[in-house]
């Protein structure tokens, strides 16, 4: 189970809730250059277009935008969106590719964040929702807007 709403977030997946259904929660940190970790720190890391899959055993976190580090020297500049490990025990990298092997499922950044010194990926493994699934709950928030509307007496 993880706990990351309390740690300090340094990036978030807004629309993965709308997209997906999540089935589990887990946590993995990063193998990041020092360049890397001072640009997520000062908010220029991207995550909302990025998935996780695991490849020849090792889960590599694909898609993610790092920006480069403005102070940095420019001789020695990182892949803004190279492809970066996410550092797992052996028995939750078996577990994730078991998992995998199902149909529909897939593991889902959530959040950069911050344990200690380190930084952490919050993931789902997810299923993918419908578009006839997204219609039904918009329309089931809208209902229970307006009956709660109703019940406090306002105007509709």
């Amino acid at each position: 189970m993880c706990y990351y709403s309390a740690m300090p977030t340094l990036a978030t997946n807004r629309k993965a809730g709308y997209d997906y259904e999540k089935l589990e929660e887990f946590e993995a940190g990063l193998a990041l250059t020092g360049q890397e970790v001072k640009s997520i720190r000062e908010g220029g890391a991207k995550i909302d277009a990025a998935h996780i899959i695991v490849q020849g055993g090792r889960p590599k976190l694909i898609g993610a935008v790092i920006a480069r580090y403005k102070k940095a020297s420019a001789q020695s500049p990182h892949e803004p969106e190279r492809t970066r490990n996410l550092l797992l025990g052996a028995k939750e990298i078996r577990y994730l590719t078991g998992k995998l092997a199902q149909k529909g499922l897939t593991l889902v950044p959530i959040s950069l964040y911050t344990r200690g010194q380190r930084i952490k990926v919050g993931f789902w493994l997810a299923r993918g929702k419908k578009t006839f699934e997204k219609r039904q709950k918009i329309k089931n928030r809208d209902l229970d807007r307006e009956t709660k509307r109703f019940m406090r007496g306002e105007d509709i």
